[in-house]
């Protein structure tokens, strides 16, 4: 009978203080939903910079040769000649707008901005004489954009050497032609490589901004203390105020990833599971941080603030999405290993673009699990110490 009485009354109340705790917390989080869902500005940087960024990135903001206007100085005149610039112009990367008789002209029209290049085919290219030894074709390139010349070159070097090694099989003389081939995305598409960057921008971006916003904001009303003195614990405040945009963030993880299947043909050949999970855990690394600005920032607007120059930058530079890492000085490279979205990153080209499994990215979901533990330690000590100030 004491037993029975100590387990139904004795522990009872504590039993039902939890329940009152689970039940109240479950009230906390519809209360913020209902907030984020009443705030316009809110919905549409939840909702709309991801279409923006997305639709941005996957089309304008892209890395790859369509339709560069060219111009050919023939001077061979030649069928072998015309053959090399009917090729040239039938890609889908070149047009063939101007054919010049002087390198005079080519440079008026790089003044203009008219072209992007000019192929130059020498008198002394001969048909005859092209199965006994190589003949030059100079290309030349407006380099005030390296980047963009260097693609043109490389495009123009690929489409030649396709047409030579075609010719090369038609020869009589044996020849070693190379076969290139260009894995995990052969039509070198911008899209692959934008695609993991911006779900790496965009839950940065939404975790850590609306979630420091979101705790600032409480404090400026001074609704933060009446929730401080009720019987609420602080640790269910926090709780209550990350999950609406945990989930909203996983709602946009999904949100993107079928925009990059439909809208830029972009197929998922990993583990969609392991992408869920490994996005969950860059989100809660996230939204840690987030929980520490706003134990720094005094507004929202200063909260904001951080938050932009703080995050996004480090994510947009030091990610490798749009500056190789390798290429970047030691300095940077090793500031960069502490930026968690170089490491989730890593993670998402691996999984979406090589179909590779958990063995292949232990280590980057070990960084991020690390980093995640540590900031939630940090951001929930250094909150309750200033609430209790």
């Amino acid at each position: 009978m004491w037993i029975v009485w100590k387990r139904y009354f004795i522990y009872w109340p504590e039993k039902q203080n939890v329940a009152s705790n689970v039940k109240q917390l479950f009230i906390f989080i519809q209360k913020e939903f209902k907030h984020v869902f009443r705030d316009r500005k809110t919905l549409l940087m939840l909702f709309g910079m991801p279409t923006t960024q997305i639709i941005l990135f996957g089309f304008a903001l892209t890395n790859e040769i369509k339709n560069s206007e060219v111009a050919v100085l023939d001077a061979a005149k030649t069928e072998l000649s015309q053959s090399i610039i009917q090729t040239i112009d039938a890609s889908t990367y070149f047009d063939v707008r101007y054919h010049i008789q002087n390198t005079k002209q080519a440079e008026t029209l790089f003044q203009k901005g008219k072209i992007k290049a000019v192929v130059v085919i020498p008198v002394e290219f001969k048909e005859a004489a092209f199965a006994q030894q190589p003949n030059d074709i100079q290309l030349i390139t407006d380099a005030s954009d390296p980047n963009v010349s260097t693609t043109i070159r490389n495009y123009l070097t690929t489409i030649l050497n396709s047409f030579f090694a075609e010719k090369n099989k038609q020869a009589a003389s044996m020849q070693i032609v190379p076969e290139v081939r260009m894995l995990y995305n052969p039509e070198l598409k911008g899209a692959f490589n934008f695609v993991p960057g911006v779900i790496s921008l965009v839950l940065m971006l939404v975790c850590t901004m609306m979630s420091s916003v979101s705790i600032v904001r409480e404090k400026e009303m001074g609704t933060m203390e009446i929730l401080l003195v009720s019987p609420f614990k602080p640790l269910y405040i926090i709780i209550s105020k990350l999950a609406p945009y945990f989930l909203i963030s996983i709602f946009n993880l999904v949100f993107i990833l079928v925009l990059s299947v439909t809208l830029l043909g972009l197929s998922i050949k990993g583990s969609v599971l392991l992408l869920v999970l490994a996005s969950a855990l860059f989100i809660i690394t996230s939204l840690a941080i987030g929980l520490l600005i706003s134990t720094t920032a005094k507004s929202q607007q200063n909260a904001m603030m951080i938050s932009l120059l703080g995050m996004m930058l480090p994510t947009m530079l030091l990610t490798g999405f749009m500056f190789p890492i390798e290429n970047m000085p030691l300095g940077l490279q090793m500031l960069s290993n502490i930026v968690p979205s170089r490491w989730f990153f890593i993670i998402i080209k691996n999984v979406m673009l090589k179909g590779l499994g958990f063995m292949h990215v232990w280590k980057e979901m070990g960084i991020l699990t690390l980093m995640a533990f540590l900031l939630l330690v940090v951001s929930i000590r250094k909150f309750k110490i200033r609430l209790q100030e």
